[in-house]
């Protein structure tokens, strides 16, 4: 069983990031930047070294309207440079509920925050579907 896994919750502008080490406590990380898809993928596949990660769970828009999103997520994905297993999950309304977790804890602001903190319900409800 893979025991180092991160999350990605991939949007235009900021790429929230998580990891969970142990198999049960999931920590957001800084999020990502996103100045151009390249730099961001570089960011990214650095990211997963720098973690060693073993798996990386991929957060996506379920449902037609989002085909042009996913198709998005998915081509961005393939410019990583990793090597390990890539589980795509439905990310519906993680970011919603991201937003409400951290309501009066932190304002939200356009710095990531809020994305990583996607990316940890992302990787908690992948967790929990194992």
């Amino acid at each position: 069983m893979a025991n180092r896994v991160a999350a990605i919750d991939v949007g235009l502008k900021r790429i929230g990031t998580a990891i969970c080490l142990d198999g049960k406590i999931v920590l957001p990380q800084n999020p990502i930047l996103r100045k151009s898809r390249n730099q961001a993928a570089r960011d990214v596949s650095s990211f997963l070294r720098e973690w060693n990660i073993d798996t990386l769970v991929v957060g996506i828009p379920d449902g037609s309207s989002k085909e042009e999103m996913q198709r998005r997520i998915r081509h961005f994905v393939s410019l990583l440079d990793f090597n390990g297993n890539i589980e795509y999950i439905d990310e519906g309304f993680t970011s919603y509920e991201a937003k409400e977790a951290t309501k009066g804890v932190i304002k939200h602001k356009k710095d990531g925050k809020i994305d990583s903190i996607a990316a940890q319900k992302i990787l908690e409800r992948w967790l929990l579907g194992r």
